[in-house]
């Protein structure tokens, strides 16, 4: 299907830039029934949504000329974003698209020389892209006059209200003509959406391109689990196993961002960071970079990649867990788009696993559930990734053959390629060594019933809290800390499952001594236990592999075998005090009784 009858200049351009056939979004904002009407429209990110409403308000704008008048002066048409980066987006997209029609574009976005656009409002334009409070700004101060607007557009609406413009939307809506259209786009239409268009909007036409209850269908969902002690070392075997030539990684917070983009680059990546606390030029930087290839990964919080649009973006990685499902929405969308494929990977650690499970059935998602890749299959990877690499299929140059003759003069053959291997590998981050988080007891908890009858596999709810399970085939450890050093098993089993990697649904019962503890562990997890504890670097608590605990002693019981020498004698303990003082406190005294005067 080619595209419908439109502006020449239009025409041109879109042939120009290669676009024969139009997108869902754009059929659909072209038909003969949205012609002249105001409209709300929802699709997906990434759906070619800014030359949707630059081919639907041309025929506004321009009406039958191809071209502007020569002399320009308060802008016909406004289009409000909600990032700096979205604002600049959408300025290009417009600036080819009316570049045959004599245009003047102008953006206005925070961050900019405010002075600058003033003078370039003051020139007059025809176009005017903006973020909500720039916009606002140079409107109080009477330097952007919107009497003449013809047309207005909400570019991701939805985003600008999370963000909190709506107080800067609605005052910007109110100054406008009232004979004006109004095109809003938005990813999802919730009911503030709704409300926004019934106030500002007269009969609109609403169209929707968006495929409910399915997702993004460009879009490859896999889902990671992994310890919580090793989401930066997992980030780096995902990176390394699908080897993108563009990723977006997203963080909670900007801590997260510093910490995992610091941790990246120590290990040889070409990364940036974009966060709230950079700079305008920072950050342009930053996405210019990624841009020219020089960076290929970026590690942004969610409010910073708010309409990012990268070239080429074929994976986004979720470090930290999206809250919500229009979060996953938008930190997906950045990749997929415009009919390329894409990956987009949740990092799930094992506490997260049902919460996971939640997000991805409230938003429709099938995810593939897997542990991390291996170091043995990065290696495999690279194996081939080095025989189809171009530097082996190239036409060698005169000289390069030259040089090779002296190599092999001098070496043989096998050395030289040895040696290629290990340039090749000298420029790769090392993979980690990652084990999966066994779904052994995901599996009993999926399998056990609940109340119902119904199996926990079958529900889409959280399980019910049953009691805890003891794992069948079991292996003693034991950690050089007992009652002597107030060991308690209310901190002792929080500190394995950090330190060990496993679940508590992994260990069986734990006996406390006097002056250390056993527990039981499932056999499966034991030498994967072994080789966490050697990799947290912890040197004041020790584990070690030992025999079963005796079952004849009662280690847990309320009295020790034999009372410590400063225990406090049981006559002059408190009501409802422990029996014990702890190792080296002073024992509990009680006041002599005082005699009354007469």
């Amino acid at each position: 299907m080619s595209f419908p009858t439109t502006n020449p200049a239009l025409a041109s351009a879109l042939t120009a830039r290669d676009y024969l056939e139009p997108t869902a979004v754009q059929s659909a904002v072209l038909a003969p029934e949205a012609d002249g009407r105001d409209l709300l429209v929802s699709a997906q990110t990434g759906s070619g949504k800014t030359v949707a409403f630059g081919l639907a308000f041309a025929p506004t704008l321009l009406g039958d000329a191809e071209r502007f008048a020569l002399q320009s002066g308060a802008p016909l048409a406004l289009i409000v974003a909600p990032t700096r980066e979205l604002a600049m987006q959408v300025h290009g997209e417009l600036t080819w698209l009316y570049a045959e029609t004599g245009a003047r574009i102008l953006s206005c976005v925070g961050g900019m020389d405010a002075s600058r656009e003033r003078r370039s409002l003051a020139n007059g334009c025809h176009i005017v892209v903006g973020t909500p409070g720039r916009l606002r700004d140079h409107l109080e101060r009477g330097q952007l006059d919107m009497s003449a607007l013809k047309v207005v557009v909400l570019d991701e609406a939805d985003e600008m209200l999370d963000l909190g413009f709506r107080e800067d939307l609605e005052f910007l809506l109110d100054a406008t003509p009232k004979s004006r259209r109004t095109l809003l786009f938005s990813a999802t239409i919730a009911r503030e959406i709704a409300d926004l268009a019934k106030r500002y909007q007269r009969d609109a036409l609403r169209i929707d391109t968006l495929v409910r209850n399915q997702a993004h269908g460009d879009i490859e969902y896999r889902a990671i689990r992994i310890p919580p002690s090793d989401v930066e070392r997992a980030v780096v075997n995902v990176l390394r196993f699908f080897d993108s030539r563009a990723t977006l990684v997203f963080c909670a917070t900007r801590d997260n961002v510093r910490h995992l983009h610091a941790n990246l680059q120590k290990r040889g990546f070409a990364a940036v960071a974009l966060s709230g606390e950079l700079s305008q030029e920072d950050r342009t930087q930053a996405l210019q970079s990624l841009r020219d290839g020089r960076a290929r990964i970026c590690v942004a919080t969610d409010v910073a990649a708010r309409g990012l649009d990268l070239p080429d973006l074929g994976l986004v990685i979720h470090a930290d867990l999206p809250t919500n499902k229009e979060t996953l929405t938008h930190r997906s969308g950045r990749t997929g788009r415009a009919g390329r494929k894409g990956v987009c990977v949740l990092l799930v650690p094992h506490p997260k696993r049902r919460r996971a499970e939640t997000l991805l059935a409230s938003a429709n998602i099938n995810a593939a559930w897997s542990g991390p890749p291996t170091a043995a299959e990065i290696r495999t990877l690279d194996q081939e990734r080095l025989l189809a690499d171009p530097i082996l299929t190239e036409a060698a140059t005169e000289e390069d053959l030259a040089l090779g003759r002296t190599l092999i003069a001098n070496s043989n053959a096998e050395e030289i390629a040895a040696a290629l291997i290990r340039l090749y590998r000298s420029r790769l981050p090392v993979a980690q060594d990652l084990s999966d988080v066994t779904p052994m007891a995901e599996r009993r908890e999926e399998q056990r019933p609940d109340s119902r009858g119904y199996k926990n596999a079958d529900r889409d709810l959280a399980p019910v809290r049953e009691k805890h399970a003891r794992p069948e085939n079991t292996t003693w450890f034991s950690l050089n800390v007992g009652r002597q050093g107030n060991a308690d098993p209310k901190w002792i089993l929080p500190l394995i499952c950090r330190l060990g990697n496993v679940t508590k649904q992994d260990i069986g019962a734990i006996r406390i001594f006097d002056t250390e503890t056993k527990f039981e562990l499932a056999e499966e997890r034991a030498e994967a236990f072994n080789a966490s504890i050697r990799a947290s670097g912890e040197t004041e608590i020790l584990f070690e592999a030992t025999s079963p605990a005796s079952q004849t002693v009662r280690p847990t019981g309320r009295y020790p075998t034999k009372r410590p020498e400063n225990a406090t004698p049981r006559a002059f303990q408190k009501p409802g005090a422990r029996p014990y003082a702890k190792p080296g406190a002073k024992p509990y005294r009680a006041a002599k009784p005082t005699r009354a005067k007469a």
